[in-house]
């Protein structure tokens, strides 16, 4: 007659070895489910944001937009581009002292850049001069690589037939890259 002696270091092993055993099948065959090839992407596509620009102009719509770029960016840390486009007249040289108009962009980008780096994310402060706001933006898309622009936007406009502004309507037919546009609600 045999005799089997049972050990009770040997039992633990073999429990042990027989749960992690098992949780490796389990997770080799809990495959999980698909998804559609469109949502895929999409999700790809936001998880690929490195720098996001935001044209501003210093009021409470811009600033939205500035919000609401540091809340896509977040995750990937992105750099959050502020642009404030002095738009010089054509009866004046492109160099031409704008003091004012300096101290309102300055002021402006202020609050934007405060709003990015409570967030945490690194801001980069842009004030360019341009005869068209638009075609300055479009131009420093392309020249620095943005993957995105966030355009904060005012619920009523001048003109009744008018749901865009020229700048915004000529940024979304013109740029380069996506365009996210926040417009904030009537109150």
């Amino acid at each position: 007659m045999n005799t089997v002696i049972v050990h009770t270091e040997g039992i633990i092993l073999t429990v042990v070895f027989t749960i992690a055993m098992g949780s490796l099948l389990w997770w080799m065959l809990n495959v999980p489910p698909l998804i559609p090839a469109a949502a895929a992407k999409a999700r790809r596509g936001i998880g690929s944001l490195k720098k996001i620009l935001v044209p501003t102009v210093g009021l409470p719509y811009s600033e939205r937009g500035v919000e609401l770029a540091c809340r896509l960016g977040i995750e990937q840390k992105a750099e959050i581009w502020l642009a404030y486009i002095l738009e010089v007249p054509r009866t004046l040289p492109l160099e031409a002292p704008l003091p004012q108009a300096e101290l309102k962009a300055k002021d402006a980008l202020k609050r934007a850049e405060d709003i990015v780096t409570l967030r945490g994310l690194n801001p980069i402060i842009k004030i360019d001069r341009a005869r068209v706001a638009a075609e300055e933006i479009i131009d420093l898309v392309k020249i620095n690589d943005i993957d995105l622009i966030v355009l904060g936007i005012k619920s009523k406009h001048r003109f009744a037939h008018s749901v865009l502004g020229v700048t915004t309507e000529t940024i979304l037919r013109r740029a380069p890259c996506e365009v996210i546009i926040d417009k904030i609600e009537e109150g």
